[in-house]
């Protein structure tokens, strides 16, 4: 007999399914993190190993990213065929076969393969998080979907503070300051050889990687984890969007993607970049390693007051505004502030402290943002879900804009392009969100 994954409605979940339909989201998120923030690391990492441009570096988080963009809607219409769980399946797998293709790029110690291979994770994960965001905001009260998706993003960051650290225990050894240092005086063989040691270092714990997450994939498909009914609106939404045609018709869900674009772009701008921006004041990679575990602390703390306020003593939207105005002023207190300063054990410009703080600032855009856009879009849920996934690339091209002018002018300079993108979460925060209607 075929096996067939029955559609509930969400208002049908008891209590008991509900509970457990967010213990294994908040699972994924965790993976989504660990295998996400974990480019902080290969970043510099493989700017060393193969020998790249700031530029070229930054397409780590490119070839990662852009698969979102790629992937997004096809995802929409892979869950309405297949459902949520065989869905979910199917894009751990994928991240799988992404993980087992560093082990020939390390072999050669070839780049565009290693590219190939973060591509690949980037479409499982655009399978994932297309099933995953939209689970979260609707199994509940959409007055309380933000305080959801911090607990989520808790998940998330958690693990992306774990990532970097463990990536660094496992690849890095104490002697690698030295072999860095002695790089620019080996002749070509020496190097040679010397990089290719460095950069097959991340074959076993790939390996690793990819065997976990295709079990993973047959046990979400296997769990107890309930299909979601989307495709079915209540009266009052069906009269409200009979006239509509397309997801065009809803500009408040146009606009959120756009700022969804924007706001990883920050994110990941703050988190990939900040072991850069330390290394150009003379502190090591071994050093510098915890710079992004710092950012993620400090966006972890965003999401425990926004789980604390929201919504008995804060709002969703005027969260979502005191957090995108902190942004902005961060932005501006890095590119103009100046002095050293000794912190948690570290000498630094005072500057990298508000890059950490933009953590902070970042931690309830996500949250605020996802109910804003989705709200009220009945039978076009699935589909605007994937078009907010698609806002992801912005992760892949804002670092590219960050790597360019860091090599053009420096690494301070190119923050600069963080501020439009906290001018435009303003707007949206404050006005954005609220459009029903083109035009003025």
């Amino acid at each position: 007999m075929k096996s067939e994954a029955i559609a509930i409605k969400v208002q049908d979940l008891t209590k008991r399914e509900t509970m457990i339909s967010i213990f294994l989201i908040g699972l994924m998120f965790f993976i989504f993190g660990f295998v996400s923030w974990v480019n902080s690391i290969l970043i510099p990492y493989f700017k060393i190993a193969c020998e790249l441009t700031s530029f070229q570096a930054y397409l780590v988080a490119f070839a990662f990213y852009i698969a979102y963009f790629v992937m997004s809607v096809p995802s929409s219409y892979l869950l309405k065929a297949v459902g949520f769980k065989k869905g979910m399946m199917i894009g751990f797998w994928a991240m799988a076969l992404g993980a087992f293709i560093f082990v020939p790029a390390a072999m050669s110690r070839t780049y565009e393969i290693f590219l190939m291979g973060l591509f690949t994770i980037g479409i499982g994960l655009a399978i994932l998080q297309t099933a995953a965001n939209p689970y979260i905001t609707i199994l509940g009260s959409k007055e309380r979907a933000a305080q959801r998706i911090s607990i989520m993003g808790i998940c998330n960051k958690a693990a992306g503070i774990l990532s970097p650290i463990v990536f660094a225990a496992v690849i890095l050894k104490p002697t690698d300051t030295d072999l860095f240092a002695q790089l620019g005086t080996m002749s070509d063989a020496e190097r040679g050889a010397a990089l290719d040691e460095l950069i097959r270092r991340v074959i076993n714990p790939y390996i690793a990687l990819g065997t976990f997450l295709f079990v993973l994939g047959y046990l979400v498909f296997k769990s107890p984890l309930p299909e979601i009914d989307t495709e079915h609106e209540t009266q009052e939404i069906a009269s409200a969007n009979a006239g509509k045609k397309s997801i065009f018709d809803f500009p408040h869900l146009i606009l959120g993607a756009l700022a969804i674009f924007l706001h990883v772009g920050t994110q990941v701008i703050a988190i990939d970049t900040i072991i850069g921006y330390a290394n150009s004041m003379g502190i090591d990679l071994l050093e510098a390693k915890v710079f992004p575990s710092y950012t993620l602390f400090c966006t972890i703390c965003g999401y425990l007051i926004g789980i604390t306020v929201i919504p008995k003593f804060l709002s969703q939207v005027n969260a979502l505004r005191i957090c995108t105005l902190l942004g902005t002023i961060f932005t501006l207190l890095i590119i103009f502030t100046h002095g050293q300063v000794t912190f948690l054990g570290h000498t630094t410009d005072i500057s990298i402290w508000f890059v950490v703080l933009l953590g902070l600032a970042n931690s309830l855009v996500w949250a605020g943002i996802w109910p804003l856009a989705l709200d009220d879009l009945g039978r076009f849920t699935k589909l605007g879900a994937s078009v907010m996934i698609m806002g992801l690339c912005g992760n892949a091209i804002m670092p590219l804009f960050y790597g360019h002018f860091a090599d053009v002018v420096n690494v301070r300079e190119a923050y600069w392009v963080l501020l439009p993108c906290y001018l435009y979460l303003v707007f949206y925060a404050v006005k954005g969100h609220k459009l029903r209607k083109w035009g003025l």
